[in-house]
């Protein structure tokens, strides 16, 4: 039988440091590798495939752990933040290096991340794209709104002025020819990703109605639509990875963090190292859910009183993750209820029909 080997694999962005210790942690070998393809397949052929190899989950990880695995080697993720806790605690430094890496995994300390899916991390793509395009085209109203405060405009759309009058408007408004060539710039620009942000939305509600399950579970909640049950079900990816509500809860930034000493305990505000895109889609389907589950207004109508409107949105969307883990758990799509809690009909999106 081979020996086993445990390997440490510190990625940057040009090369990796990799570190090759024996069942017994002798570091035989500490080496800086190029970032490529043809380097990683050269220095890793003479390796028994036995070997396991760890590396962070970086921004990057997703190539490089891609073409270990197809050279036939155990590879395991690294959660960055955890390693570096017990890693500062039992080493007593500061640089977490790919020796670390090794040796965590080595003694069965390493705490790991999950590792989604070739087809989750493209979904997980797909949305965050369209999610850029967003954020791109609302830097770009920005920039037309600031440069009407620069010409001191004033106009009357309070609401979109990027509406259909609204944007005659902008066309038409006098300024100096370098506003109008910025103006004309920025509103093109502004046409053309909402030209591609609707081409992804069309791939998106195909793959929400017809092929995703957890999708199609999750467009029974009000409040959500397509485009946030996509984001849900990719950022998701396995609801048995979750052993339980709470543990969802937390990886989606809303359960408050907690101080335990002695029989004291003290309730902080909501994790922020979390994932973001569930809490914000979360939150932002809050108002409309409230409109249409009685159960959901009373307690946000409660809550908003006693603890203040941001409090309150955060709570409720706490109750509509824990909900949602039961429904992706037991295959159930979401049920409305009254004041008291009761179930009471099936909510359906009449719009997708």
């Amino acid at each position: 039988m081979e020996a086993i080997y445990h390997i440490g694999l510190d990625q940057h962005k040009k090369f990796s440091q990799v570190a090759v210790t024996d069942w017994n942690g002798a570091v035989k070998e500490n080496s800086r590798v190029d970032n490529t393809v043809e380097s990683i397949k050269k220095f890793f052929q003479e390796i028994p495939k036995t070997a396991i190899i760890t590396m962070e989950a970086t921004g990057d990880w997703y190539w490089l752990y891609d073409v270990l695995e197809e050279l036939g080697f155990k590879v395991k993720l690294a959660h960055p933040r955890k390693v570096r806790l017990i890693a500062e605690a039992a080493v007593k430094t500061d640089k977490i290096d790919c020796e670390t890496l090794a040796q965590l995994e080595r003694t069965n300390y390493l705490p790991e991340s999950y590792v989604p899916t070739k087809e989750v991390r493209e979904l997980r793509e797909l949305m965050r794209h369209r999610c850029s395009l967003v954020g791109l085209k609302t830097s770009l109203k920005n920039k037309v709104h600031a440069l009407l405060a620069k010409r001191g405009i004033r106009h009357e759309f309070l609401t979109d002025i990027f509406g259909k009058a609204g944007r005659e408007f902008l066309e038409q408004v006098e300024v100096p020819a370098i506003y109008r060539l910025k103006l004309d710039a920025y509103l093109k620009l502004i046409d053309q990703l909402q030209q591609e942000a609707k081409a992804l939305e069309k791939i998106i509600k195909q793959k929400a109605i017809k092929e995703d399950k957890y999708a199609q579970l999750l467009l029974t909640i009000p409040g959500i639509s397509y485009i946030s049950a996509m984001f849900l079900s990719a950022e998701i990816a396995d609801i048995n990875r979750f052993k339980n509500y709470k543990k969802i809860c937390s990886y989606a930034g809303l359960a408050s963090s907690t101080d335990q000493s002695a029989d004291k305990m003290r309730h902080g505000h909501i994790i922020k190292e979390s994932n973001r895109y569930i809490r914000t889609v979360l939150v932002e389907a809050v108002y409309k859910a409230i409109k249409q589950d009685p159960h959901l207004s009373h307690k946000y109508n409660r809550l908003a009183k006693r603890r203040g409107i941001n409090k309150a949105k955060i709570a409720i969307a706490r109750k509509m993750l824990v909900s949602i883990y039961f429904m992706l758990k037991e295959n159930k799509p979401y049920r409305i209820r009254d004041i008291e809690g009761n179930k009471s009909k099936n909510y359906l999106k009449l719009k997708l029909e």
